[in-house]
C-alpha cells in the first residue's frame, strides 16, 4: 500500500467522488505493459523502483512504533519520509496479517524443514526478522526471487550491515553482485515472465528447470508468498508462474500454499482513480481487472490447485477482526481522523491465501496448515488475535 497508489481521498467524501468516471474525469485508456524493447525496460525500471516505496513505508510504520523491525533502516536508500496515519495503519495490517500466516505455517508439525518462496521479494525484512523473533521454530529454507537490480541492491545493503551479516553467519555472493546464498537463505535474480510454459503444446520437449531455480528443493512443503508482485505481470504470464510451481516444480504429494496480498475493486470511483495514478507513473496492474474481488481471488486459488482451502479478506475486514486490547494500542500511536478515508482504502486491499495437503494419506501434509484452517470460520482475523 505505497502512498503513491493513493488517489485524493477528499474528492471522495459526501459521493464527490460519483463524478469520476464521466468526462475530463474518467479513466483513461490504459495500455499494456511492454514486455520487450525500450518501452519493456523502462516499464520494468518503474516496476522495480516501487519496492523503494514501500520499504519507506515501512520504515514510516516502524517509526511511528506499529510495530517492530530493526532492519527496515538498513534498506531504504531514498529519502525517508513520514505517512499518512492511514498508510501506516495499512502497512501494519498487511505485514502483520502476512506475518501470521507465514509463522503458522512454520510453526505447525511437519516434515523436518520446510519452503518459503518470496516472489518479487524487493528489500523485505521478513527473513532476518523472522530468525531475530522466533529462532525457536523448525528449521526452513527461505528464497527470495527479483529482478538483478533489486537482489544486486538488497545484497549490497546487507554486505554493508554487520548487524544483517551476523544473522547470516556465512554466505557466498556471485561475482556480478547479483545472488546471495546461505544454507538457509537464498537470494536470486530471476524474471519470471522467462518460466517454461507449465502446460507444454502437445509434442513439444519438457523443458529442464531453470538453472537458477536449482536451489528449490521440490520434496519440501512450500509456501509462495507475492505482494504485490503477479499484479505487474499479464494474467498469462502471473497464472503460468503459480502453475509452474504447482504443475510442474512440485509433485501432487508436496503440500503447497499461497499467499497474495493485492489491490482489488477497480471498477469503483475510488478504484479508478487508484489505477490511473499508477498508470500516470508508467504502471499497470495487469491482473486487477481479472482478478478484482474477494471472489475472483477465491476462484483464483482454486484454479491454481489450491484444492482444500481458498481465503480471501479486505485489509478492512482483517482490521475490523484485531483485538480490541491491539486496536487500543494502535490507536494511540497517531491521531487518525480520517475513519470514512481509512475504511475506502482498507476495502480495496486484500489478502488471499490457498492451500493444498499434497498427501492422501492423512500424514504429514495434513497438519502443515492446521494453523490456517483454524481461521477458516472468521478469516484471518483469528490468526492476528
Amino acid at each position: 500500500m505505497a502512498a503513491s497508489q493513493i488517489p485524493n481521498l477528499s474528492l471522495f467524501r459526501r459521493g464527490q467522488g460519483r463524478s469520476l468516471g464521466r468526462g475530463r474525469g474518467a479513466q483513461p485508456n490504459i495500455p499494456a505493459i511492454a514486455t520487450s524493447g525500450e518501452d519493456g525496460l523502462a516499464t520494468d525500471r518503474i516496476i522495480q523502483e516501487t519496492d523503494q516505496d514501500a520499504t519507506v513505508s515501512r520504515l514510516s510504520a516502524v517509526e511511528a512504533g506499529y510495530f517492530d523491525d530493526p532492519f527496515a533502516k538498513l534498506f531504504v536508500t531514498s529519502e525517508a519520509q513520514r505517512r499518512f496515519p492511514i498508510i501506516n495503519r495499512g502497512t501494519y495490517v498487511r505485514t502483520t496479517a502476512i506475518d501470521k500466516l507465514i509463522l503458522s505455517f512454520l510453526a505447525e508439525p511437519g516434515p523436518e524443514q520446510k519452503q518459503i518462496i518470496s516472489l518479487g521479494a524487493g528489500s523485505d525484512t521478513r527473513y532476518f526478522r523472522i530468525m531475530t523473533n522466533h529462532p525457536q521454530l523448525p528449521p526452513f529454507v527461505y528464497h527470495e526471487l527479483d529482478f538483478p537490480s533489486n537482489t544486486s541492491q538488497k545484497i549490497a545493503a546487507i554486505s554493508r550491515s554487520s548487524q544483517l551479516r551476523d544473522i547470516l553467519s556465512s554466505f557466498t555472493v556471485s561475482e556480478d553482485g547479483t545472488a546471495l546464498d546461505n544454507a538457509t537463505f537464498h537470494i536470486t535474480p530471476f524474471d519470471l515472465r522467462t518460466l517454461p510454459l507449465s502446460t507444454p503444446k502437445s509434442g513439444d520437449i519438457l523443458p529442464a528447470r531453470p538453472e537458477a531455480l536449482n536451489a528449490i528443493n521440490p520434496a519440501l512443503p512450500s509456501l509462495l508468498i507475492s505482494e504485490c508482485c503477479l499484479i505487474y505481470l499479464s494474467p498469462q504470464a502471473a497464472d503460468n508462474a503459480i502453475f509452474y510451481f504447482t504443475r510442474r516444480l512440485f509433485p501432487s504429494s508436496v503440500p503447497v500454499g499461497l499467499i497474495l496480498y493485492e489491490p482489488i475493486s477497480p471498477n469503483d470511483a475510488f478504484g479508478k482513480v487508484m489505477v490511473s495514478n499508477l498508470a500516470a507513473r508508467g504502471i499497470v496492474l495487469q491482473t486487477l481487472k481479472r482478478y478484482g474481488s474477494l471472489e475472483a481471488q477465491r476462484e483464483r486459488l482454486r484454479m491454481y490447485g489450491f484444492s482444500e482451502g481458498q481465503e480471501a479478506s479486505t485489509v478492512d475486514d482483517i482490521w475490523e477482526g484485531v483485538g480490541e486490547g491491539e486496536k487500543d494500542r494502535v490507536a494511540v500511536l497517531e491521531m487518525m481522523d480520517e475513519v470514512e478515508e481509512w475504511r475506502l482504502l482498507a476495502g480495496h486491499y486484500c489478502v488471499a491465501w490457498g492451500w493444498r495437503s499434497g498427501n492422501e494419506d492423512g500424514g504429514d501434509g495434513k497438519r502443515v496448515w492446521d494453523g490456517w484452517k483454524s481461521g477458516r470460520d472468521t478469516g484471518l482475523a483469528r490468526l492476528i488475535g
